[in-house]
């Protein structure tokens, strides 16, 4: 292209012809001139032709000058341009559509230690980075990368080749879909850990409580009391000072923590070690010390941080203690839990909820009792418990119960019988929403877990809720409840209704049958007396016998029907041994109440020798339910949590949906490996 063909435009072409417009008004000044004098014409005339002439030399000149001058600058500027960007900092490339490398700076090269036009794919020369990293259908694409061990952020953007070559005279019909890759590596490898250093420089709060002080000390000689808990301070202390934490004792068995964040996933990776520590203590006192945990972090204040914490002590008391548990604004964590929840000696908390219960059923006309889905034994003893007791306020009250299942049945047939004139003792979910409005009590027994009871919605028609459980909390848990009474330690909600009647008014009189109903919850839920029993578990059985339940009709009434029997034993034929210590069978047949076959199942499954905790899978309505037994040693409890559920040490459960048998096995199994894997059990 030579330069003839090149011209200038634009504001710069106006400026060099700007002579050659005023031209045009000398002519006319020339005519005008010539019109009033012609000598003074002639002049004007050969000014004009000097003039056009000059101007006509300059805008010929300039125009040369300035082309030239503009071709030289832009070359020039051209090679800054490509110097600047082969220069830049920032390292940046180009990668054609398969992601071969086509052009890279300085910098990127130094990175990747290969030349920028080297086209080998980008993926060979960064680790960490995969094909199906690169811009596909979307236009962009941004991803944090790890090469050498430093950390950068990449982004990718796709650059249209049609665009690009739009004024190229090289190239001509570009395919609009071709394109290029704009490859930036930006290193944030300082930033990053500025950020984690930030993070782990928050502070986090804590709470610690000694669950059993009262009663280790009355183990231990008068004499003796004070270094007892000096030492239980010592060893705090020391545990937490190794961490760089600031420990205030507040009450002689309550103290506050503050921690950075850092040191509390140290504590977390330990799996909170002091747990087990403070049990070695041992002056004489007959009972170990232990501890309840809880730590609030993640929060935006201070303040907030407090009150997860609270949240968190509250949770680790309720599921037993011996436990820490951490609680941030997505999720709730638990560590330890490991024993046994000691026996409270003293029956003063039950007096008091009894009391606090009497008040919330006297200030109602209405009350309804549910257990949970699929209502076994211990809920409904535990039920009709609290009914007698609203009977006996003169109150009107219902147990509400969806399906009955034959394990039940016998029972429930004998209270029908016994209630002359109470149409409506057992009632179902449509009926029990019905009747409910914001002024009915409804009261949840043997459940602490929303989703788990037998009619969830009743928890959102009633304004006042009770709830009455023995099993331990988890993250989800009946909220605005007016009377929370939750002891882990008890046998069965059976026990903790039982001790509640003696203590709610002198007039309550248990009928027979409800006594034996009451009573079979004991026994059930205690396998006969020989799991999770302790000396209130024998005198609230005492209180039932004395109130007229009988042991030879309980038995009766607890037979198995002969399929059932048969099922059982179809379901220890199916037996296997995991790991030498678990055992693993299944339940599949056609039984009106596969879950108590499990559960049966589970029991006697205990009874084999090196057997240490026992699982039946059975399937009940489309969903896999879990029955898991334990002697002592293993918490079947954390392992049901990990799969949804919940329970006791001893006595757990879980339900899955949409998975088969023989899958929530699998997850079973991969569950117990993960928890032994990292020490929880």
């Amino acid at each position: 292209m030579g330069k003839s063909r090149i011209r200038l435009t634009g504001q710069i072409r106006s400026y060099v012809q700007w002579p050659l417009r005023i031209s045009v008004l000398v002519i006319i000044m020339m005519v005008v001139m010539f019109l009033i004098d012609i000598r003074a014409g002639i002049a004007a005339s050969v000014f004009a032709a000097i003039y056009i002439g000059f101007a006509m030399y300059l805008y010929v000149r300039n125009s040369t000058v300035v082309l030239n001058d503009f071709i030289s600058f832009a070359t020039q500027y051209g090679q800054v341009q490509k110097q600047l960007l082969k220069e830049l900092d920032v390292p940046y490339a180009l990668l054609d559509e398969n992601g071969r490398l086509i052009w890279a700076n300085e910098s990127f090269e130094n990175i990747i230690h290969v030349k920028g036009n080297s086209q080998r794919p980008i993926t060979s020369v960064l680790s960490g980075l995969d094909k199906s990293m690169l811009p596909g259908v979307e236009t962009e694409n941004e991803l944090m990368l790890l090469h050498n061990d430093r950390e950068y952020r990449v982004s990718m953007k796709k650059v249209s080749m049609a665009d690009m070559m739009k004024e190229s005279f090289l190239l001509e019909d570009v395919d609009k879909d071709s394109y290029l890759i704009a490859f930036f590596m930006f290193d944030e490898t300082k930033v990053n850990a500025l950020q984690k250093q930030i993070e782990e420089e928050k502070l986090a709060c804590g709470l610690i409580y000694i669950d059993n002080y009262d009663e280790a000390l009355e183990s231990v000689e008068e004499v003796r009391r004070s270094l007892l808990g000096a030492l239980i301070d010592r060893r705090i202390n020391k545990y937490l000072a190794a961490h760089e934490a600031l420990i205030k004792k507040m009450e002689k068995d309550k103290y506050l923590v503050l921690i950075q964040k850092g040191h509390l996933e140290q504590l977390k990776e330990n799996r909170f070690s002091l747990l087990e520590d403070v049990k070695t203590v041992n002056i004489g006192n007959e009972m170990a010390l232990t501890l309840s945990i809880g730590f609030g972090v993640g929060a935006d204040s201070y303040v907030q941080n407090y009150d997860y914490a609270r949240n968190a002590i509250d949770l680790a008391l309720g599921r037993g203690g011996d436990q820490a548990v951490i609680k941030t604004p997505e999720d709730v964590s638990y560590y330890g839990g490991k024993t046994r929840s000691a026996e409270k000696s003293t029956r003063v908390k039950a007096r008091v909820k009894a009391h606090a219960l009497r008040e919330i059923l006297e200030g109602t006309d209405q009350i309804l009792v549910m257990g949970h889905k699929i209502t076994d034994i211990d809920a409904l003893g535990a039920a009709v418990g609290i009914f007698r007791a609203a009977k006996t306020f003169g109150k009107n009250a219902h147990i509400v119960i969806n399906d009955i299942s034959t394990s039940i049945r016998p029972m429930v047939d004998a209270l029908i019988s016994q209630e002359e004139g109470e149409s409506e003792l057992i009632v179902n979910n449509m009926r029990a929403i019905e009747m409910a409005d914001k002024n009915t009590v409804i009261v949840v027994v043997d459940v602490n877990r929303p989703s788990y009871t037998e009619c969830e919605e009743l928890l959102k028609r009633c304004r006042t809720i009770v709830v009455i459980d023995h099993h331990r909390q988890g993250s989800e848990i009946i909220e605005n409840a007016t009377l929370s009474y939750i002891e882990p330690y008890a046998s069965s909600a059976s026990e903790m209704v039982a001790e509640i009647l003696q203590y709610i008014s002198d007039t309550v009189k248990l009928r027979p049958v409800e006594s034996d109903c009451i009573y079979s919850g004991i026994i059930m839920d205690t396998n006969n007396f020989m799991a999770k029993t302790g000396v209130r578990t024998f005198e609230a059985a005492a209180y039932l016998r004395r109130n007229g339940a009988d042991v030879t009709r309980v038995r009766k009434m607890s037979r198995d029907t002969l399929n059932d029997y048969i099922a059982r034993s179809e379901t220890l034929s199916h037996v296997s041994v995991y790991k030498d210590i678990y055992a693993l069978s299944h339940y599949s047949g056609k039984s009106e109440s596969p879950t108590v076959v499990a559960a049966q199942a589970a029991n006697e499954l205990l009874n084999i020798n090196g057997i240490r905790a026992s699982f039946v899978l059975s399937d009940y309505s489309g969903r896999i339910y879990i029955s898991a037994r334990s002697i002592d040693d293993i918490n079947v409890q954390l392992i049901m949590e990990r799969l949804g559920g919940g329970g006791h040490m001893t006595i757990a459960g879980a339900q899955l949906e949409g998975v088969t048998l023989e899958q929530a096995g699998d997850m079973l199994k991969a569950t117990i490996d993960q928890m032994e894997k990292e020490g929880a059990i």
